[in-house]
Protein backbone atom coordinates (compact mmCIF):
# COMPACT_ATOMS: atom_id res chain seq x y z
CA UNK A 1 0.00 0.00 0.00
CA UNK A 2 1.71 3.18 -1.22
CA UNK A 3 1.78 6.20 1.45
CA UNK A 4 1.36 9.60 0.69
CA UNK A 5 4.00 11.70 0.98
CA UNK A 6 2.57 14.85 3.41
CA UNK A 7 2.57 18.19 2.31
CA UNK A 8 6.54 19.56 3.29
CA UNK A 9 6.23 22.48 5.32
CA UNK A 10 5.68 25.58 3.07
CA UNK A 11 6.66 28.89 5.35
CA UNK A 12 9.04 27.93 8.26
CA UNK A 13 8.69 32.08 8.56
CA UNK A 14 5.38 33.46 8.40
CA UNK A 15 6.02 36.92 6.48
CA UNK A 16 3.53 38.79 8.83
CA UNK A 17 5.61 42.25 7.91
CA UNK A 18 5.58 43.75 4.96
CA UNK A 19 9.34 43.46 4.23
CA UNK A 20 8.89 39.95 5.27
CA UNK A 21 6.23 39.27 2.82
CA UNK A 22 7.95 41.45 0.10
CA UNK A 23 10.65 38.74 0.37
CA UNK A 24 8.77 36.00 0.20
CA UNK A 25 7.29 37.13 -3.10
CA UNK A 26 10.78 37.77 -4.46
CA UNK A 27 11.84 34.76 -4.16
CA UNK A 28 8.40 32.91 -5.26
CA UNK A 29 9.19 35.38 -8.89
CA UNK A 30 12.59 34.91 -8.95
CA UNK A 31 11.38 31.11 -9.11
CA UNK A 32 9.12 31.55 -11.52
CA UNK A 33 11.66 33.46 -13.91
CA UNK A 34 14.16 30.37 -13.44
CA UNK A 35 11.09 27.97 -14.30
CA UNK A 36 10.28 29.46 -17.47
CA UNK A 37 14.12 30.58 -18.22
CA UNK A 38 15.08 26.62 -18.16
CA UNK A 39 12.36 24.72 -16.41
CA UNK A 40 13.22 21.85 -13.36
CA UNK A 41 16.66 21.49 -14.73
CA UNK A 42 18.54 24.37 -13.60
CA UNK A 43 15.88 25.05 -10.22
CA UNK A 44 17.55 25.00 -7.18
CA UNK A 45 17.75 27.08 -3.98
CA UNK A 46 21.36 28.90 -4.73
CA UNK A 47 20.15 29.60 -7.78
CA UNK A 48 16.46 31.23 -6.65
CA UNK A 49 18.44 32.68 -3.43
CA UNK A 50 20.73 34.21 -6.48
CA UNK A 51 17.97 35.67 -8.51
CA UNK A 52 16.20 37.33 -5.49
CA UNK A 53 18.90 38.60 -3.79
CA UNK A 54 18.82 37.20 -0.81
CA UNK A 55 21.07 35.14 0.99
CA UNK A 56 20.25 31.44 1.22
CA UNK A 57 20.07 31.50 4.51
CA UNK A 58 16.88 34.07 4.27
CA UNK A 59 15.89 31.66 2.00
CA UNK A 60 15.31 29.40 3.72
CA UNK A 61 13.92 31.21 7.04
CA UNK A 62 10.87 31.13 4.31
CA UNK A 63 11.12 27.56 2.42
CA UNK A 64 12.13 24.27 3.31
CA UNK A 65 13.25 23.28 0.22
CA UNK A 66 12.91 23.69 -3.45
CA UNK A 67 9.97 21.68 -3.68
CA UNK A 68 8.95 23.89 -0.72
CA UNK A 69 9.08 26.51 -3.02
CA UNK A 70 7.10 25.10 -5.96
CA UNK A 71 4.27 23.90 -3.89
CA UNK A 72 3.77 27.73 -2.03
CA UNK A 73 4.57 29.02 -5.96
CA UNK A 74 1.08 26.44 -7.53
CA UNK A 75 -0.77 27.49 -4.60
CA UNK A 76 -0.15 31.16 -5.17
CA UNK A 77 -0.84 30.67 -8.91
CA UNK A 78 -4.06 29.10 -7.80
CA UNK A 79 -5.54 31.85 -5.56
CA UNK A 80 -4.49 34.73 -8.38
CA UNK A 81 -6.05 32.31 -10.92
CA UNK A 82 -9.23 31.94 -8.74
CA UNK A 83 -9.46 35.62 -8.33
CA UNK A 84 -9.29 36.39 -11.88
CA UNK A 85 -11.87 33.60 -12.61
CA UNK A 86 -13.78 35.43 -9.91
CA UNK A 87 -13.86 38.60 -11.85
CA UNK A 88 -14.99 36.84 -15.16
CA UNK A 89 -18.05 35.47 -13.69
CA UNK A 90 -18.50 38.55 -11.94
CA UNK A 91 -19.33 40.21 -15.67
CA UNK A 92 -16.83 42.74 -15.54
CA UNK A 93 -16.17 42.32 -18.86
CA UNK A 94 -19.18 41.05 -20.93
CA UNK A 95 -21.97 40.06 -18.76
CA UNK A 96 -23.73 37.91 -21.11
CA UNK A 97 -23.07 34.36 -20.47
CA UNK A 98 -20.57 33.15 -23.22
CA UNK A 99 -18.71 36.64 -22.88
CA UNK A 100 -18.46 35.53 -18.95
CA UNK A 101 -17.46 31.52 -19.65
CA UNK A 102 -14.86 33.22 -22.29
CA UNK A 103 -13.73 35.11 -19.45
CA UNK A 104 -13.17 32.45 -17.32
CA UNK A 105 -11.22 30.31 -19.87
CA UNK A 106 -9.16 33.01 -21.18
CA UNK A 107 -7.80 33.92 -17.07
CA UNK A 108 -7.31 29.86 -16.91
CA UNK A 109 -5.14 29.62 -20.03
CA UNK A 110 -3.31 32.94 -19.21
CA UNK A 111 -2.71 31.77 -15.56
CA UNK A 112 0.75 32.47 -14.98
CA UNK A 113 1.44 35.60 -16.36
CA UNK A 114 1.39 33.33 -19.32
CA UNK A 115 4.47 31.78 -18.33
CA UNK A 116 3.81 28.12 -19.59
CA UNK A 117 7.10 26.81 -19.19
CA UNK A 118 6.98 27.72 -15.43
CA UNK A 119 3.52 26.77 -15.77
CA UNK A 120 4.47 23.30 -16.89
CA UNK A 121 7.21 22.74 -14.44
CA UNK A 122 5.24 23.78 -11.11
CA UNK A 123 2.53 21.25 -12.72
CA UNK A 124 4.69 18.57 -13.45
CA UNK A 125 6.36 18.88 -9.47
CA UNK A 126 2.93 18.69 -7.90
CA UNK A 127 1.90 15.68 -9.85
CA UNK A 128 5.21 13.92 -9.12
CA UNK A 129 4.50 14.97 -5.34
CA UNK A 130 1.05 13.94 -4.87
CA UNK A 131 -0.23 17.34 -4.15
CA UNK A 132 -2.60 17.28 -6.97
CA UNK A 133 -5.50 16.50 -4.97
CA UNK A 134 -4.38 19.30 -2.39
CA UNK A 135 -4.60 21.91 -4.71
CA UNK A 136 -8.04 21.14 -6.42
CA UNK A 137 -9.86 21.75 -3.40
CA UNK A 138 -9.98 25.72 -3.39
CA UNK A 139 -10.91 24.83 -7.07
CA UNK A 140 -13.90 22.85 -6.00
CA UNK A 141 -15.13 24.65 -3.53
CA UNK A 142 -14.77 28.14 -5.38
CA UNK A 143 -16.51 26.42 -8.35
CA UNK A 144 -19.19 24.70 -5.56
CA UNK A 145 -19.68 28.72 -4.51
CA UNK A 146 -19.24 30.51 -7.44
CA UNK A 147 -20.23 28.53 -10.55
CA UNK A 148 -23.88 28.65 -10.89
CA UNK A 149 -23.09 32.40 -11.46
CA UNK A 150 -22.26 32.24 -15.00
CA UNK A 151 -25.56 31.98 -16.86
CA UNK A 152 -26.78 35.12 -14.26
CA UNK A 153 -27.73 38.38 -16.12
CA UNK A 154 -29.63 39.12 -13.90
CA UNK A 155 -32.25 35.75 -14.12
CA UNK A 156 -31.03 32.27 -14.67
CA UNK A 157 -29.89 31.53 -18.45
CA UNK A 158 -28.33 27.98 -17.21
CA UNK A 159 -29.81 25.88 -15.45
CA UNK A 160 -27.99 25.16 -11.90
CA UNK A 161 -25.67 22.45 -11.82
CA UNK A 162 -25.26 19.81 -9.22
CA UNK A 163 -22.18 18.96 -7.67
CA UNK A 164 -21.61 15.91 -10.10
CA UNK A 165 -21.78 18.25 -12.87
CA UNK A 166 -19.70 20.83 -11.57
CA UNK A 167 -17.11 18.12 -10.94
CA UNK A 168 -17.48 17.22 -14.72
CA UNK A 169 -17.91 20.20 -16.30
CA UNK A 170 -14.33 21.45 -14.03
CA UNK A 171 -12.20 18.31 -15.00
CA UNK A 172 -13.29 18.51 -18.56
CA UNK A 173 -11.83 22.29 -18.84
CA UNK A 174 -9.07 21.48 -16.37
CA UNK A 175 -8.18 18.31 -18.19
CA UNK A 176 -7.45 20.00 -21.55
CA UNK A 177 -5.94 22.47 -20.06
CA UNK A 178 -3.24 20.32 -18.22
CA UNK A 179 -3.04 18.02 -21.34
CA UNK A 180 -2.06 21.72 -23.35
CA UNK A 181 0.37 22.73 -21.12
CA UNK A 182 2.21 19.26 -20.69
CA UNK A 183 2.53 18.70 -24.06
CA UNK A 184 3.59 21.64 -25.06
CA UNK A 185 0.88 22.69 -27.52
CA UNK A 186 1.86 25.52 -29.62
CA UNK A 187 -2.02 26.34 -30.10
CA UNK A 188 -2.11 26.96 -26.24
CA UNK A 189 -2.96 30.37 -26.07
CA UNK A 190 -4.60 30.71 -29.36
CA UNK A 191 -7.69 32.25 -30.19
CA UNK A 192 -8.80 29.38 -31.92
CA UNK A 193 -7.72 26.79 -29.03
CA UNK A 194 -9.70 29.44 -26.20
CA UNK A 195 -13.19 29.16 -29.12
CA UNK A 196 -12.97 25.21 -28.55
CA UNK A 197 -13.12 25.24 -25.18
CA UNK A 198 -15.86 27.94 -24.93
CA UNK A 199 -17.44 25.77 -26.90
CA UNK A 200 -16.82 22.67 -24.36
CA UNK A 201 -18.22 24.89 -22.06
CA UNK A 202 -20.98 26.34 -23.47
CA UNK A 203 -22.13 22.76 -25.28
CA UNK A 204 -22.08 21.32 -21.77
CA UNK A 205 -24.21 24.27 -19.93
CA UNK A 206 -26.84 24.03 -23.23
CA UNK A 207 -27.51 20.59 -23.35
CA UNK A 208 -28.35 20.25 -19.29
CA UNK A 209 -30.54 23.50 -19.44
CA UNK A 210 -32.28 21.72 -22.25
CA UNK A 211 -32.71 19.00 -20.37
CA UNK A 212 -33.86 20.25 -17.46
CA UNK A 213 -36.56 22.39 -19.26
CA UNK A 214 -38.17 19.10 -20.79
CA UNK A 215 -38.55 17.51 -17.63
CA UNK A 216 -39.78 20.62 -16.16
CA UNK A 217 -42.47 20.39 -18.39
CA UNK A 218 -42.89 16.93 -18.42
CA UNK A 219 -44.25 17.58 -14.66
CA UNK A 220 -46.32 20.08 -15.49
Amino acid sequence: MTTRRQAPEIKRRIPRQARAAETAAAILEAAAQILEAGGLAGFTTNAVAERAGVSIGTLYQYFDDKNAILLALARQQVGLGLAEIARALSGEIDPTPEGRVRAMVRAAVHAFRGRQRARKAVMEAVLSQGHHAELMLPVVAFIAEQGARVGTIPQPVFARLTPLQMFVMSRAMIGVLRAAVLEEQPFFKSRPFEDELVRLVLAYLGSITREAASTSAAAR
